[in-house]
């Protein structure tokens, strides 16, 4: 597996750090609606993730999107059809233990199972022959995946698209409730973010909040100053905190994801 720290002994799968980075629930039954797939993705322990992808066109560009700590791939319900509307096909994962997943969430396979996720649906694209982009996007926590994939798998992933990320593993844990001085914990034994985003050059976007209450906006400050990405971007939803940027600021967010993803199509079919 790519990522170097897919250990037994990790910190952060230490159980009081797993109960402050995971809150999952269950999902409420299959979709109805034509263009939107239930998926199910097996790992190779023989867990099953869940996800939803919100269906565009057979060639339009996939956003492959990893959602917050709290919340399921059917929250993005509503979401979804409107990046569709975009000419968009927007794919969302869940985790262990979250939606209609099977398992329990713990941090190293938040990472290890984002590479299954991403074989499976660049598979599930090649067999049909669908020939658009695919770029990563994560939400808060899923930011720790979409890092991890942008900067393993360049050859698969043409843009990064990052949304109330954070960039400091320590002050986030502290933030959720986590004794960081029990932990005896170091940033060096976090996510690495700031790290990850180093090594990722495809273009790239960040949306935050300006007053976001759980990820400073000097979070994504820092991601972007790091990024050595000759492609970036920098959106900042103004009014809007960590829980309302949808609700305060979807017609900017929605603006800059599209205006991202049409500079992308051209880029990558020449």
């Amino acid at each position: 597996m790519p990522t170097e720290r897919l250990t037994r002994d990790w910190l952060l799968d230490r159980p009081d750090v797993l109960a402050g980075l995971f809150h999952p629930r269950s999902g409420y039954g299959l979709a109805s609606q034509a263009d939107l797939l239930d998926l199910r993705m097996p790992m190779a322990d023989g867990t099953v993730i869940g996800g939803r992808c919100h269906w565009a066109d057979p060639a339009a560009t996939n956003v492959l999107f990893f959602h917050g700590n709290g919340e399921i791939a059917e929250d993005y319900d509503d979401l979804g059809p409107l990046f569709a509307r975009c000419g968009i096909n927007f794919w969302v994962a869940d985790y262990r233990g979250y939606g209609a997943s099977t398992g329990s969430p713990t941090s190293s396979a938040l990472l290890a199972d984002s590479h299954a996720i991403l074989r499976f649906v660049t598979g599930w694209l090649s067999e049909r022959d669908h020939p658009g982009p695919l770029i990563v996007m994560g939400r808060s926590l899923g930011s720790a995946p979409a890092l991890e994939l942008a900067g393993h798998h360049p050859e698969a992933i043409t843009g990064l698209i990052l949304e109330s990320a954070f960039a400091h593993t320590g002050p986030l844990l502290r933030r959720l409730g986590v004794n960081l001085a029990a932990l005896r914990f170091e940033e060096r034994q976090g996510f690495r973010q700031l790290d990850k985003i180093r090594a990722v050059t495809q273009p790239t976007l960040i949306i935050h909040a300006e007053d976001d209450h759980l990820i400073p906006l000097a979070d994504a400050q820092a991601l972007y100053a790091a990024s050595p990405a000759r492609d970036k971007q920098w959106v900042t939803i103004p009014g809007a905190d960590h829980n309302t940027i949808f609700a305060v600021g979807w017609p900017s967010y929605r603006a800059a994801v599209k205006t991202f993803v049409g500079h992308i199509q051209p880029s990558r079919d020449g």
